[in-house]
């Protein structure tokens, strides 16, 4: 028998909600939510859908955050099914969200549903933070949505996004923090003329070699028991005419820093432009900050749902701050507890992205029992 979690899993897959369209995924949400009473506003920003659901009538909010946009598929003969129909095989669920993020979607509709329905007047609030726009520019969605709660002095006290945690199986790895983002556009400055005539010339490739150098060496900070050291990588280089005789008048780079909580961007900014100014350096520079380091050490939410998925898988959970940025980035900074639960990560982002159907039920399961631990206290 197929599960509810499952169904809903299907019917949003089959939406091709490419960023940041949405392509009424939320519909479909908010109907399932309204029936089990939910009051719902909808929250759009420039071409970007949002909505906000909330139950209860006081107490502390527990609020489940998620996206329904997914990134483009790719290539889609390279698909052993078609991305947009949601195709069952040996045990699998293959579509373009089916782990990134819709399987988490479904889980957190069924798992609302499934505890309401015992017991429907529960104590607390629970409310969800739904968005299209979170593999997209991110600037129309969770982001404008946290500045709307706050208007409204609504403080979301625990927030479970429902991003693919895991690693191998379901809930052996949860997100409680993630580093912190910063990328920079970086020109230097030099002066074109011929490669046979340096004199008459400045190479900026050559001007920026002992610079790299010393940025790539630097040690930004140690991390801590939770972070990693902050990384600094360069991820585009771009100089030159094309011609082999042409010394460049400039160059681009384009780099980024993911930090802990041991530095702040302002740090990271001033000591790589000293780095800069010190190896005497014409340049200029764009910084862009996508996200500050967030951290949720301890806590209700933590203990709620360690204490769940060792409820239903009966194991531990690694708590973790690897891999990109979320929109746990805008929720925390509010005060907000943070934690990133959802399904094995392994095929996010691919061609034949996929999920256990097996799993969709078992991270239907954990989030119920979080909910119970932390409402029904």
């Amino acid at each position: 028998m197929t599960s509810a979690t499952l169904q809903l899993a299907c019917a949003l897959i089959e939406r091709p909600s490419v960023t940041p369209l949405d392509d009424g995924c939320q519909d479909m949400m908010i109907a399932r939510l309204q029936a089990i009473g939910f009051t719902i506003e909808r929250l759009r920003f420039e071409d970007v859908d949002n909505f906000w659901a909330e139950r209860g009538e006081s107490g502390p909010l527990m609020a489940f955050a998620g996206h329904t946009d997914v990134v483009p598929t790719g290539p889609v003969s390279q698909w052993r099914f078609p991305p947009f129909q949601p195709t069952i095989d040996d045990g699998m669920l293959y579509g373009r969200g089916a782990a990134d993020m819709k399987g988490s979607l479904a889980a957190m509709v069924t798992a609302c549903e499934e505890f309401v329905a015992k017991h429907p007047n529960h104590p607390g609030r629970i409310g969800f933070l739904i968005t299209s726009d979170e593999e997209g520019p991110a600037v129309n969605g969770t982001v404008k949505v946290v500045e709307w709660l706050q208007a409204q002095n609504k403080h979301i006290d625990c927030c479970l996004v429902g991003e693919p945690s895991s690693t191998e199986q379901v809930g052996d790895v949860i997100k409680n923090g993630r580093r912190g983002s910063l990328g920079a556009k970086l020109t230097i400055k030099g002066i074109q003329g011929h490669v046979a005539y340096p004199h008459l010339a400045e190479n900026p490739i050559h001007a920026f070699a002992p610079a790299l150098t010393e940025l790539a060496a630097e040690i930004w900070d140690g991390g801590n028991a939770f972070f990693p050291a902050t990384s600094f990588q360069v991820s585009n280089i771009n100089s030159g005419t094309g011609a082999t005789n042409v010394i460049p008048g400039e160059l681009e780079l384009l780099c980024n820093f993911r930090f802990s909580t041991e530095v702040t961007e302002e740090q990271l900014r001033e000591r790589t432009e000293a780095i800069l100014l010190k190896h005497g350096l014409n340049y200029q520079v764009q910084w862009n900050l996508s996200g500050q380091p967030f951290l949720t050490s301890q806590g209700e939410l933590v203990d709620a749902i360690v204490g769940a998925i060792a409820d239903v898988e009966g194991r531990s959970t690694e708590l973790s701050t690897a891999g990109g940025t979320s929109d746990g980035r805008f929720i925390a900074p509010t005060g907000s507890q943070v934690v990133e639960l959802g399904p094995v990560n392994a095929t996010i982002h691919k061609v034949d992205e996929c999920v256990k159907v097996d799993d969709l039920d078992k991270l239907h399961k954990i989030y119920v029992r979080t909910l119970e631990r932390l409402l029904l206290r």
